[in-house]
């Protein structure tokens, strides 16, 4: 059994990466099995590092993080190269004798065999956003938006945050080559843009820390639309929205939230809750609201102070019993 024993007690198969450079991973826990991808060499660098789900966390070995059609195209593999080993081996065995003697004996040994054993190719999937991870550099796809770092395991909601502000800069930019219409569109769209990426943030940035507060339920549940309310929720944890910014712009960004409010529901025409609420000045029941561009470049400088201090102060807060 030459060739059998030549494959020796241990059979290496590379898992190629595809024509992207990503390589699939699968989280082992079985309350998330979820799918990501990741680039080899991208990340930290050392042996025996763990990875870490950019869904729910769970952490473990690179090795226990092949996905099932990678495990099945291994397995397949393997089988096909102890079959062909095997098949060699009966080959080598063959013999056939001439009839000798008074009878005309012979004595002959073919081995007959089947088909090779099929191989399970598969085909890495395609994934919704890439990310390369601003503490690490791992280059990562994930289903979805936010996620954890496969390599240092921070988690990418402040990164996705940036970019989606970053995309309300370039719309804004843009509103500066338009008149009248067009422009207002877009400046009110940028406005909308800001608020919803905040919103999604400050969620996110809940749902990731929800169990190391003292009410993780409400952590769960949090949205952030209305300043005020949301500011409130997190002073029952000890987290305060406005550390990071004055009194002035709290009061402005609370306003262009208000005006966001109408133009998502009222087309922005102003009535005289939004006027004793909000303290636009300039509002006038019954009358469109203006946003304009420096509004919103004020608020997204505001909503990125807001949330750097956020995320410094839930990453600060103590293991809740």
């Amino acid at each position: 059994m030459r060739h059998l024993r030549q494959l020796g007690n241990r059979i290496s198969v590379p898992i190629t990466a595809d024509e992207d450079g990503f390589t699939g991973r699968e989280c082992p826990n079985t309350e998330c099995d979820g799918y990501f991808k990741i680039v080899s060499g991208t990340g930290l660098e050392g042996d025996g590092l763990p990875c870490h789900c950019p869904y729910c966390g769970h952490t473990a070995g690179h090795d226990e993080f092949w996905t099932q059609e990678q495990i099945r195209y291994a397995k397949s593999v393997a089988m096909r190269r102890i079959s062909d080993a095997i098949r060699k081996d009966l080959k080598s065995l063959e013999f056939s004798q001439k009839p000798r003697g008074p009878f005309g004996i012979g004595l002959s040994m073919k081995v007959k065999t089947g088909p090779p054993l099929p191989i399970h190719h598969y085909r890495e999937k395609e994934l919704e956003t890439t990310v390369v991870c601003t503490n690490c550099t791992l280059r990562y796809a994930v289903y979805g938006a936010f996620a954890f770092c496969p390599d240092c395991g921070q988690h990418n909601s402040q990164q996705i945050l940036g970019a989606n502000l970053e995309v309300v800069r370039k719309m804004l930019d843009l509103a500066e080559s338009y008149d009248n219409d067009l422009r207002i569109k877009l400046i009110e769209n940028a406005l909308e843009d800001c608020v919803s990426a905040f919103d999604a943030f400050g969620r996110e940035l809940c749902r990731v820390h929800a169990d190391r507060t003292s009410n993780p339920a409400t952590m769960n549940r949090m949205r952030f639309q209305n300043l005020v309310h949301a500011r409130a929720e997190l002073q029952t944890i000890g987290v305060e929205m406005t550390a990071a910014i004055t009194t002035d712009a709290w009061e402005q960004a609370f306003m262009l939230f208000q005006k966001r409010h109408l133009i998502a529901h009222k087309l922005g025409v102003a009535d005289q809750e939004y006027v004793n609420r909000s303290g636009d000045r300039n509002a006038v029941p019954g009358r469109k609201v203006r946003v304009g561009s420096d509004e919103v470049t004020e608020l997204r400088e505001t909503l990125w102070r807001v949330a750097d201090s956020l995320t410094a102060q839930f990453a600060g807060l103590a293991t809740a019993p």
